[in-house]
């Protein structure tokens, strides 16, 4: 029988230094150490090989996948930039990108 997929969200967690970050995952312990730490632009930036000023057009423009945190906090789940980076990717040798 197959197990029922858990509902995975971003919530928000202190860690040991008393410090917030948010964690995309169920909220089910074992599902923690599969928890996703979101991206900052910056480390977005570097993990599609663009600068940062790209990435924030891109999120202007809602042509890459990204969350809000507290109101103007941009923030990126790796597993959404994948997709993106091979689209992306194929755009640029294809000399097709925008």
């Amino acid at each position: 029988m197959h197990e029922r997929a858990r509902p995975t969200r971003p919530f928000l967690e202190q860690d040991e230094h008393g410090e917030t970050r948010i964690v995309v995952a169920s909220r089910d312990a074992s599902d923690l150490r599969k928890a996703e730490l979101p991206l900052t632009v910056k480390d977005a930036a570097h993990f599609l090989g663009v600068s940062p000023q790209t990435v924030y057009l891109w999120v202007e423009r809602k042509q890459i996948p990204h969350l809000r945190v507290m109101g103007r906090n941009i923030r990126f789940l790796k597993s959404d930039l994948e997709p993106f980076r091979a689209q992306f990717k194929e755009e640029v040798e294809n000399g097709t990108a925008k």
